[in-house]
């Protein structure tokens, strides 16, 4: 069993003599003990420093071996490297180009990408702000008419993307980035496509179909049931009164349903003497199509027409029935007019208008909900004088319940 060293402090100078010469320790045969001792005590704690960093250095190749999928680099190099040489991304593509992107009902994003020389070169046509114009091109097209409505909103040189508010939601617009001159005209840098700014308030449109598909049926290519718009049915004359509304009455009343409510409306009657309901009163439903139906209560009970109940009496002819349609269109126009010399220039909100002979003009155009900002400007033929107007109109509709004649539907009156 080998005996333990004793600590250096305690050791003869023999001793240490021996421990320098195992530790390498030069010229120690000349050194007195308390500097063979300093001496000794230096190797043994450059000897600890060394053997942490070894351990830290293993400890970290195993480290870096738990996350080793044993892939290899096909390059020959590191993945470090794989992105060197590979530039940053270009600030621009030397492309004028602008979209437009409905965000929610009330705003829209907007971002652009147009080349510096392409904005010098505008510039030194008489472009002095640039400004972005958002149009009104529902049910349009601006490459040969006039959009609904036109706003304008100056923006900085450095800008690349703004946010814009919505004029009037549910309607389709179209952005264009430009510089605006001293003269009135309009300078374009890039225009984007026409998008359809979503309605703000919930659609009416509400249909449930359910179809029953077979789980190892093939689905590509087929369609099983087409959806389409309140607005674009057209109601089909079927039955034996030419009217489909009237068939899908009668077909309420052979269902379950048709029966549950003739008899909850019986049977509230019950607590009423026959005597004293006059025969004019009148008790209506409204059934889930929409279509109202009205009753008569006579001595033998409730009178529904067109429905049928055992135990109960109804009459077909009680209260005369017809159908209906009705409907009501409504809007405003903004009509701009004025005078000015023949030869002179015109423009509203930086479009030209062709004056008559005599130098009177007319600009008429629709008249939405929103702010309408409209600067005129009248520049003589020489281009040495100018004279302008601004106007802003502003509309609000409170309320609208309107249809029009193709979406009215057959509604039943007594």
């Amino acid at each position: 069993m080998a005996k333990e060293r004793p600590p250096l402090e305690e050791m003869t100078l023999r001793q240490l003599r021996r421990v320098a010469s195992e530790y390498g320790v030069s010229r120690y045969s000349r050194m007195r003990k308390s500097q063979l001792l300093a001496a000794i005590q230096d190797v043994e704690r450059s000897k600890v420093s060394i053997s942490q960093s070894r351990l830290m250095e293993a400890q970290e190749t195993v480290e870096a071996a738990k996350f080793e999928l044993g892939q290899e680099d096909r390059n020959g190099g590191t993945l470090a490297d794989v992105d060197e040489g590979i530039g940053d991304l270009p600030a621009g593509y030397g492309e004028s180009r602008i979209v437009l992107m409905p965000r929610d009902p009330q705003w829209a994003y907007t971002y652009w990408d147009v080349p510096n020389n392409h904005k010098e070169e505008l510039r030194r046509q008489g472009g002095q702000q640039l400004a972005l114009r958002i149009y009104d091109v529902t049910d349009i097209s601006l490459d040969y008419q006039s959009p609904h409505s036109i706003q304008e909103y100056p923006c900085d040189e450095l800008a690349r993307e703004w946010y814009l508010p919505v004029p009037v939601s549910d309607r389709d617009y179209v952005i264009d980035i430009g510089y605006r001159c001293a003269d009135g005209r309009w300078l374009v840098l890039a225009r984007s496509a026409p998008v359809h700014v979503p309605p703000v308030y919930p659609s009416d449109w509400i249909e449930d179909v359910f179809l029953t598909v077979n789980f190892d049926e093939e689905l590509r290519s087929k369609t099983f049931y087409e959806l389409v718009p309140p607005a674009k049915k057209v109601a089909t004359a079927t039955g034996a009164n030419g009217n489909a509304i009237y068939d899908q009455i009668f077909g309420m009343a052979e269902s379950v349903e048709a029966m549950r409510v003739a008899g909850s409306l019986f049977g509230s009657m019950q607590h009423v003497p026959g005597s004293m309901v006059p025969e004019q009163a009148i008790s209506s439903y409204v059934f889930p199509s929409g279509v109202g139906m009205w009753a008569v209560p006579t001595v033998s009970g409730l009178t529904m027409s067109g429905v049928g109940m055992s135990g109960v009496g109804f009459s077909a002819s009680a209260v005369p029935m017809r159908p209906r349609q009705f409907w009501l269109i409504a809007d405003a126009e903004l009509i701009v007019y004025g005078a000015t010399e023949p030869d002179a220039t015109v423009t509203i909100g930086g479009r030209p208008i062709k004056l008559n002979p005599d130098g009177t003009f007319r600009f008429q155009m629709s008249f939405q909900d929103g702010l309408i900002d409209y600067p005129i400007m009248a520049v003589a033929a020489d281009g040495e004088q100018t004279r302008s107007i601004h106007m802003k109109f502003t509309r609000e509709t409170p309320s609208r319940n309107t249809n029009t004649k193709e979406e009215a539907v057959l509604e039943w009156l007594s």
